[in-house]
């Protein structure tokens, strides 16, 4: 009975991180279905934290693919308006924070690079 309830309750977290997934990348204007592909759901999460298709062998290199992906979750919360606090949540308590994302009255806003200075 137990494994039943715990079988259960895992289908449901399963099913909520995908639904806020699917929430977020629609409300960036990006194809919710993205969410089921495995590779194009990273270039999917790139393009809504506007980096380059290429940073997908960034998130290759062991140790600092955890670098990486701090930048673009910081990328993705700015660009629903949040702050680094906000980032920290998405870092340590995934499930929460892209769920409030996903269900919060927040506008998606693309962030422009900063350029480059010589």
């Amino acid at each position: 009975m137990i494994l039943i309830f715990m079988l259960l309750l895992w289908l449901a977290l399963i099913a909520f991180v995908i639904l806020s997934q699917w929430r977020v990348f629609a409300k960036a204007g990006q194809p919710g279905w993205a969410v089921f592909v495995p590779v194009y759901n990273i270039l999917v999460i790139l393009k809504v934290a506007n980096k380059p298709w290429w940073w997908i062998f960034l998130l290759l290199i062991p140790i600092a693919n955890i670098v990486f992906m701090i930048i673009v979750l910081n990328r993705i919360s700015k660009s629903f308006g949040k702050s680094e606090g906000f980032t920290v949540g998405l870092v340590l308590l995934g499930i929460v924070f892209w769920g409030i994302l996903a269900f919060d009255d927040s506008q998606y806003t693309k962030l422009e690079d900063a350029p480059a200075t010589a």
